[in-house]
């Protein structure tokens, strides 16, 4: 695909700060409320995940991404939202690019279309999808990635790819949005990263790989060099764990929290932003330093009301100074 089927991504103000939240443990109008108490705090957007159960307790509550993203979009005005991100195994990408369409019309305009090529080998076998070896999924995604962007542009889309095919398919009608932002996450050097200088708007760095940051986009900017793309087209985000309290007291509690819920998911002392406000700002101030520009905020206790409050109250506001 040449360069020049890409559009540049909104205008880069900097910072934007969205809340990722995976669903897991919440009933349809508790992910509502949630959604529109992030929305009325001020955040930017809302992420859920592209998972069918939550890891060690499949048996927990856990709403389907893609119709909750659609339920989400008829009762928010503003948020823009998002899977973080969605697994192209899971869906023909044909059948995708009319369901972020009709997602997108729906919402107005709002949604953020994340692209991955899956991980979960365990999920994969108890639905019945075939895990194939990473650099299929990896090959299987540009696939996808080709027709979901012909798709949502394209009056008629036409590919043939070793995986998938679409012949002059319509897509009608067609998203808001022209385009419709495509995110790319993860740190693969070889294939991922110039799958995002190929098609995204904007690169989100996992937060295991979030200390290289500054190097991984030397090397996507390596691969948008060779196809003639100005890496500052892509917006720079980040997957980022925060513990925050406001105090000592409040943090340590907190700490312990985020160690017990989501200790399985990341070495919560190694990659956090933790800390009190001030703590906090000095963390992202670094990060925005370094060419951070887009936030997907994990909060350490799965985005309790207080840690959102005080989040906006203290912290967006001294870094939207900057």
């Amino acid at each position: 695909m040449s360069t020049s089927s890409l559009s540049s991504p909104r205008s880069r103000p900097a910072p934007t700060f969205a809340v990722f939240l995976p669903q897991a443990g919440l009933s349809w109008e508790a992910l509502r409320e949630k959604a529109r108490l992030v929305e009325e705090l001020g955040f930017d957007g809302l992420w859920l995940v592209d998972h069918f159960w939550a890891g060690a307790v499949p048996d927990l509550d856990f709403l389907e991404g893609w119709t909750a993203l659609s339920g989400l979009a008829a009762v928010t005005t503003r948020l823009r939202l998002g899977l973080m991100v969605t697994c192209n195994s899971y869906r023909n990408p044909a059948l995708l690019a009319k369901m972020v369409a009709t997602v997108d019309q729906i919402s107005g305009g709002r949604i953020e279309l994340g692209m991955g090529a899956g991980w979960m080998e365990e999920e994969y076998q108890a639905y019945g999808y075939e895990f194939s070896p990473m650099r299929t999924r990896l090959a299987q995604l540009e696939e996808g990635l080709e027709i979901v962007t012909r798709m949502l542009r394209d009056s008629r889309a036409t590919y043939k790819g070793r995986f998938y095919r679409v012949e002059e398919a319509p897509n009608q009608p067609k998203p808001v949005q022209a385009p419709v932002p495509i995110t790319i996450g993860g740190a693969g050097e070889k294939i991922l990263l110039e799958l995002v200088a190929r098609f995204a708007h904007r690169w989100n760095c996992p937060m295991n790989s979030a200390h290289e940051i500054e190097r991984l986009q030397g090397v996507l900017a390596s691969h948008c060099a060779r196809i003639g793309r100005d890496p500052g087209d892509i917006v720079v985000s980040e997957q980022t764990m925060m513990v925050l309290g406001a105090d000592e007291e409040a943090f340590e509690a907190k700490l312990s929290m985020a160690k017990a819920l989501l200790g399985h998911f990341a070495e919560i002392d190694k990659v956090a932003v933790a800390g009190t406000p001030e703590r906090v700002i000095a963390a992202m101030k670094a990060k925005i330093d370094c060419g951070v520009s887009d936030f997907a905020i994990l909060f350490g206790d799965l985005a309790m009301p207080e840690s959102l409050e005080l989040f906006a109250r203290e912290v967006v506001p001294a870094l939207r100074e900057l």
